[in-house]
């Protein structure tokens, strides 16, 4: 609905209630091709610098769990890295970001796509 893709996703902030829901969420948003999350994930690519660096506060184990709001961290990561005032942990020339959400032991999902204004 966007119509955009992967490629032009700047960063990702994926909910991460556990470590293989990461590689999972990667791989079916279409990051990676099934089967290679962990290799992606091994290679750098979510890291800073990477080509999707993802939950850049830390995610749910670094910055904080609360339970169910625990998505909303991932939304005022994802806010803060578009305003360009995340500090050290800003992704460089952030305009374009992902928000994905899962909920009910993955049978709900949902994705947000923020931009800059100069995206819109």
């Amino acid at each position: 609905m966007a119509r955009l893709g992967v490629k032009d996703m700047d960063f990702a902030q994926i909910y991460d209630c556990f470590t293989p829901v990461v590689l999972m969420e990667l791989e079916d948003l279409g990051f990676c091709q099934k089967g290679e999350g962990g290799a992606f994930v091994e290679q750098g690519n979510i890291e800073l610098g990477g080509t999707i660096p993802v939950n850049t506060h830390g995610g749910l184990l670094a910055h904080s769990h609360t339970g169910h709001p625990g998505s909303m961290f991932a939304l005022t990561e994802a806010v803060t890295q578009l305003r360009g005032s995340a500090g050290a942990r800003q992704v460089e020339h952030a305009e374009v970001g992902l928000v994905h959400g899962q909920g009910g032991v993955l049978s709900s999902h949902a994705t947000l796509i923020l931009g800059t204004e100069a995206t819109l």
